[in-house]
């Protein structure tokens, strides 16, 4: 039982459910800047480059070809393209760029709050008993003068 006494106080620490919620929040978020990138950024972008679509550049360095079959038999076996796909590359250095500023932004932000945090003085400690005792003693003794 000691174990899993452990267990549960360690992943029930606030950072762990922190990032547990970061990792699943990041996830949903990486979808939706790829979606961004792949289906709203990209497309104008390869148009104005003369209707190229990036997710689709490459370099071939070897050609493949299709089986050649004779009847169920297989004269020669299918070969597999060798290429160098640079357009998903390009759109998936897109998508880093703009999670990346997004991040820097809410980063920006929080620290932006954590000096106005900080900028605030501290209010003065409350005087202690002693000292507002004495206080009044001393104003007393100011009135009989």
């Amino acid at each position: 039982m000691g174990i899993m006494k452990d267990f549960k106080s360690f992943a029930m620490r606030g950072n762990v459910v922190d990032l547990a919620v970061a990792v699943v929040i990041g996830g949903a978020f990486g979808k939706i800047i790829a979606s961004f990138v792949n289906d709203v950024l990209m497309p104008p972008i390869g148009l104005l480059l003369g209707g190229a679509d990036f997710s689709n550049l490459k370099v071939v360095l070897k050609t493949g070809s299709e089986a050649i079959l004779n009847g169920d038999a297989v004269v020669t076996p299918a070969v597999a393209e060798v290429a160098i796909k640079y357009g998903s590359f390009v759109n998936t250095v897109v998508d880093f760029t703009i999670v990346a500023f997004a991040i820097f932004m809410v980063i920006k932000a929080i620290e932006k709050t954590k000096k106005k945090e900080a900028a605030k003085p501290a209010a003065p400690p409350a005087p202690s008993k002693e000292e507002v005792l004495l206080s009044e003693i001393r104003d007393i003794l100011k009135e009989k003068k």
